[in-house]
């Protein structure tokens, strides 16, 4: 599905956004226009008899079920009312739910509005130390909440593991299709897969470190306003390790220099709130690997977004087996 967001799809899917506009209470008078193209289209609607603007996320066809985003939403709802995170509402549609719809040819597209929240995404670099130790803080919270929340009856996300990243049938596609990726590169990879399996099989799955996680806290999807860090974005929410979170904070920029820092921020940040064992730790480079791997998958199946376009396709892919060399020397 390389292509699925030419212009005339994001088109379609922007008049189907603007056609269920009723449905969250927005005027005639609405305009719609895309704001991000990544795992789903997001738009912004304004109205201008209201006083913000409203989030209009379209989902990708054939990603999640209606059962999974009105999972999503559940614990979004949870999070709000615990005060555990600063995140935006779910909005009630006209019929009482959170999910419309409409349809595109043949297809049923699933659509989900949200309030606005005020803020920009923080720049890479050094000075987001402070804000990673706000954000570890963050992750120790969602964690928590996770592990003391009743879930309700039928609730279902994805589970990141390693059969959902690199099994047979994996969620982002196969990290082989990456785009540069040659004979030399691949034997690297493979013999990447084969100490992560071992790996993450040694460290087990046990309710002390495998849970209900937002897996997608990349920078795109925190919104800094003044002190306040705010989280968006669940769509990847599922069940993998806690520390994968932090793996997810970094994707894109697990290269550079500062990440070091980075980590022993979020670190700081997570043990102000709750406890981490060293063993918990010690895996997180086990996890950037494991993210890195996946967002190369990822990265050659999106090929259409900004965001691949961004991490440069063949040289992100590069720079994967050059990080996977370093750590097989250290941990094969």
């Amino acid at each position: 599905m390389a292509d699925l967001y030419d212009a005339g799809f994001t088109e379609r899917l922007r008049h189907g956004a603007l056609s269920l506009r009723d449905q969250w209470g927005l005027s005639d008078a609405t305009e719609v226009r895309l704001l991000t193209l990544s795992e789903n289209a997001t738009f912004l609607a304004t109205d201008p008899a209201r006083d913000a603007p409203v989030i209009l996320r379209v989902h990708r066809p054939a990603y999640h079920s209606r059962a999974e985003i009105d999972s999503e939403l559940a614990w979004i709802d949870a999070l709000r009312d615990s005060g555990a995170v600063d995140t935006p509402e779910p909005l009630t549609t006209r019929g009482g739910g959170h999910v419309a719809s409409f349809q595109d040819g043949a297809e049923t597209r699933h659509v989900v509005g949200f309030t606005f929240m005020s803020g920009h995404e923080p720049a890479a670099g050094e000075s987001l130390v402070p804000g990673f130790e706000m954000l570890g803080a963050i992750s120790a919270r969602l964690h928590a909440h996770a592990r003391a929340w009743p879930r309700p009856d039928g609730f279902t996300r994805k589970t990141w593991n390693f059969d959902s990243a690199f099994g047979a049938a994996p969620l982002w596609g196969d990290w082989r299709a990456a785009l540069g990726l040659d004979d030399a590169g691949r034997a690297v990879l493979e013999r990447l897969c084969d100490v992560l399996r071992c790996k993450l099989a040694a460290y087990g799955a046990g309710s002390d470190r495998f849970g209900l996680v937002h897996a997608d806290l990349r920078l795109a999807n925190l919104l800094q306003d003044g002190a306040r860090l705010g989280v968006i974005d669940f769509d990847d929410c599922g069940f993998s390790w806690f520390v994968y979170d932090f793996a997810a904070a970094i994707s894109f920029y697990e290269t550079e220099s500062y990440i070091p820092a980075l980590k022993a921020a979020w670190l700081k940040g997570y043990r102000s709130v709750a406890p981490l064992d060293p063993e918990h730790e010690a895996m997180i480079p086990t996890f950037v690997m494991f993210r890195r791997l996946l967002l190369t998958a990822w990265i050659a199946s999106h090929a259409e977004t900004l965001t691949a376009a961004e991490a440069g396709h063949g040289a992100y892919t590069a720079g994967t087996v050059a990080l996977a060399r370093a750590w097989l020397e250290a941990n094969a």
